[in-house]
């Protein structure tokens, strides 16, 4: 069984819509910025990949992350030929911090926010009357579980039309922390190369509207879904676990029908931290051992910074824009690859063109949270 994405939306810090971050992507121009959202001086990393909606006179400003997944959720269903009713339309919405951001400024006496105002499901029934709206905290792999969620509810018959999204804003708490936690502070997010020191925060959100094939009343398909994996390895609190993602593609591959040989691109996590850049190319390179001339893989995180919860869907559009264009966007910054992605089909310096038809997103976030998804070209 397949599943239409008939819709599809995003922003990050390089675009206001999927073409925009996509030509972003190929251009290849360094995007990071220095810190804007809080205080440099408190902390060892200057940089991030923030989007620039801030008011001139510097300060932050409450409920950016909704603000965005409202936005990225009407484009989308504007994309698939929808109306903007979606009370009878389940909304999934994938994140890591939901609106931390917005309470730490509430604590520090920066703004005034309501109890509602935290639960995206308040602005979702404002904006467009959604009454069934689900919300995953499942770290950096939220989306792609949201997604798996969504193909599930189709096939089990609960609804026709699903609208998957994800949002994440930085937040002081969570930037902190991996200030702390990092040896390294890295002035850029290199992943795969060997300068990689860890990751830096990015910000963004992007949606998708996934259909039974055949729905009445949708758009033109941009892409299918084949099949969506997940699992939680539970290996360590920050250490990706090899047998839990070699685990989650192999299940992807079974659900989706295909094999490694069958996949053309892929999405890489390339979260830009030693340990989970050598963990995911180890697996990937056992994983498509003999099996041909391998696939193209880039990772935009480069560009994008760590988007969080919705960085597996935001790759997840970018996937479906390369099918489209025939065209892998390089990894920014990717020099020297670490040895553990040797003879990887990593794409460096400038866009690769080809044929591609199927696509693999992957998405590992801390605790041993995995999940990966197979997507297929519409032609």
């Amino acid at each position: 069984m397949t599943w239409d994405i008939t819709g599809m939306a995003a922003v990050a810090n390089i675009g206001a819509n999927p073409s925009e971050i996509f030509a972003a992507l190929c251009a290849g121009l360094e995007s990071r910025k220095p810190l804007r959202a809080f205080d440099p001086d408190n902390y060892r990393a200057k940089y991030a990949y923030e989007i620039d909606d801030r008011p001139e006179g510097g300060g932050d400003i409450p409920r950016r992350a909704t603000r965005w997944l409202t936005t990225v959720v009407r484009q989308a269903v504007a994309n698939a030929g929808l109306g903007e009713d979606l009370s009878q339309v389940p909304v999934l919405v994938g994140t890591t911090m939901r609106e931390q951001r917005s309470l730490e400024l509430w604590w520090r006496g920066d703004a005034e926010v309501g109890l509602e105002d935290l639960h995206f499901g308040t602005a979702l029934k404002a904006a467009f009357g959604a009454s069934t709206t689900y919300t995953f905290a499942n770290a950096c792999s939220a989306t792609l579980y949201a997604l798996g969620m969504a193909t599930d509810m189709i096939e089990a018959g609960m609804a026709d039309t699903v609208v998957v999204a994800g949002t994440d804003a930085a937040t002081e708490s969570g930037f902190g922390t991996l200030d702390r936690v990092q040896n390294d502070i890295p002035d850029a997010l290199r992943p795969f190369d060997a300068t990689h020191k860890g990751m830096l925060m990015g910000e963004g959100a992007a949606a998708v509207v996934v259909q039974r094939t055949g729905t009445p009343g949708g758009g033109p398909v941009h892409a299918r879904v084949r099949g969506v994996s997940m699992n939680c390895d539970a290996h360590h609190a920050t250490a990706p676990d090899p047998d839990g993602i070699t685990s989650a593609v192999l299940d992807a591959y079974r659900r989706a029908g295909v094999r490694a040989c069958d996949i053309d691109l892929v999405m890489l996590h390339g979260s830009g931290t030693p340990l989970n850049d050598a963990t995911e190319s180890s697996v990937l390179r056992r994983i498509f051992d003999g099996a041909g001339p391998g696939p193209r893989m880039t990772a935009i995180k480069a560009m994008t910074g760590h988007t969080l919860g919705g960085s597996g869907l935001l790759s997840l559009v970018m996937a479906v824009l390369a099918m489209k264009e025939r065209t892998v966007p390089p990894v920014l910054g990717l020099a020297d690859p670490i040895p553990e992605a040797a003879g990887l089909g990593l794409v460096q310096g400038s866009p690769v063109s080809g044929d591609l038809a199927i696509a693999q997103i992957d998405a590992f976030g801390f605790g041993g949270i995995n999940a990966v998804a197979i997507v297929e070209a519409a032609r």
